[in-house]
């Protein structure tokens, strides 16, 4: 499953970006004097149009009291998930939770490492404070600077648990493909080409024709891994 990662400045244009799509996160860090009128009015019409979407205001952009503001907002107006950092306050998480829990909103609960890879045993306790603290789905989204961090990302997905991976850079461009394959509940792609809201992030026609060849079943042949994986060094080696 293809989550489009929206990150446009308006809410108009927010809205005109979620046409002709099941399933969409929207990056309120990302838009220009967002309201919380803007969120409902997105939320909302999302939800009635039959779009799941995924409620994400990193920090930064906002104070911490307007962020919860806006992200308890879309709650209330039918996000269909909302997604917390797991090195946010316990207060913030706690306050977030109790308002999506009620409304089936589904909690993601995300760490980021812009630099490296952690080792596997750091990632498991990282997946384990993740699912501790609330979390319905944990979202681990590292820097992979070698197939080994690759691997190390893609083996956390052995563990039954709903647990999003994701490879940020060109090398790790591979776990965005293969990752839904193995059990990670969904994957992230950007609108178009241009529109990406993450270093080596997929957009998403691009994406669909990987996953293509790759069934969902897992029936695939090995080859078609091979294949995917010579596009993306090739792909690395243009960017580089």
């Amino acid at each position: 499953m293809i989550c489009v990662s929206i990150a446009e400045s308006t809410a108009g244009a927010c809205l005109e970006a979620l046409a002709g799509l099941a399933f969409a996160e929207i990056r309120m860090d990302r838009m220009e004097e967002l309201t919380v009128d803007d969120v409902r009015d997105i939320f909302s019409i999302g939800m009635s149009a039959g779009v799941d979407l995924v409620a994400t205001c990193r920090p930064g952009a906002f104070s911490e009291d307007e962020r919860k503001q806006l992200l308890v907002t879309a709650i209330e107006s039918g996000a269909a998930y909302v997604d917390i950092e797991e090195d946010s306050d316990g207060s913030f998480k706690r306050e977030i939770i109790a308002k999506a829990r009620p409304r089936s909103c589904a909690v993601i609960v995300s760490f980021h490492d812009y630099e490296g890879t952690p080792e596997r045993e750091d990632l498991l306790r990282i997946v384990s404070r993740c699912f501790e603290s609330g979390g319905d789905i944990a979202k681990i989204a590292c820097m992979v600077n070698s197939e080994r961090d690759s691997a190390r990302l893609l083996g956390l997905l052995d563990s039954g648990r709903d647990i999003i991976v994701i490879g940020m850079g060109g090398k790790g461009r591979i776990t965005r493909i293969v990752a839904p394959l193995l059990g990670s509940p969904f994957t992230y792609a950007a609108p178009a080409r241009g529109r990406e809201t993450a270093d080596g992030q997929l957009d998403r026609e691009t994406l669909e024709r990987y996953l293509k060849l790759l069934p969902e079943d897992g029936s695939g042949e090995s080859t078609d891994v091979v294949r995917i994986m010579e596009i993306e060094k090739a792909g690395e080696a243009d960017n580089g």
